[in-house]
C-alpha cells in the first residue's frame, strides 16, 4: 500500500493575496485554481519540483476560521520547506522581502531559519545534512 499526504489546508484571508505570496514571492507553482461558485475556489500551490504534498489555500468563511489565520498551530512553526540549497533560497527570499524571524542556524540536522508568511504562519526553511 502506498499513501501520502496530498494537501494541507492553510486558512487565508484572500485567495489572490495568498497566491501572490506563495507563487510570486516564494516561487511555488500554482497547481490548480478552480472556481467553485459562491466566492469559493479550490486553490492548490506547491514548491517547485514537488509532486505530492500541496497547500490548499482555503479562504476563511467564519469568525472562528478568521481567528485561526496565521495561528493554526498555536504559535509554533507550522510548515517545513526543505531545500537542496539553503544559502540560495535564503538569499532569494530575503531579496523578495520574506520576513525571517531569526538569522540562519546550523544545527546537527542541517541549516535552518524561521520565516513568516504575510498571514502570520511560521515556516522553517531547512536544508538537511546528508546522511
Amino acid at each position: 500500500m502506498t499513501q501520502f499526504i496530498g494537501a494541507i489546508s492553510l486558512v487565508i484571508q484572500d485567495y489572490d493575496e495568498a497566491i501572490d505570496f506563495y507563487v510570486r514571492t516564494l516561487g511555488f507553482e500554482l497547481v490548480e485554481d478552480t472556481n467553485l461558485g459562491g466566492g469559493k475556489r479550490w486553490v492548490l500551490v506547491g514548491p517547485p519540483g514537488s509532486k505530492e504534498t500541496r497547500l490548499l489555500l482555503a479562504k476563511a468563511d467564519s469568525p472562528t476560521q478568521e481567528e485561526a489565520i496565521g495561528n493554526q498551530t498555536g504559535g509554533r512553526v507550522f510548515l517545513f520547506l526543505n531545500t537542496n540549497d539553503f544559502k540560495r533560497d535564503h538569499a532569494r527570499f530575503l531579496e523578495r522581502g520574506v520576513q525571517f524571524l531569526e538569522p540562519p542556524r546550523h544545527e546537527p540536522y542541517g541549516s535552518v531559519a524561521v520565516f513568516q508568511d504575510p498571514f502570520g504562519n511560521k515556516w522553517d526553511l531547512i536544508e538537511k545534512k546528508s546522511a
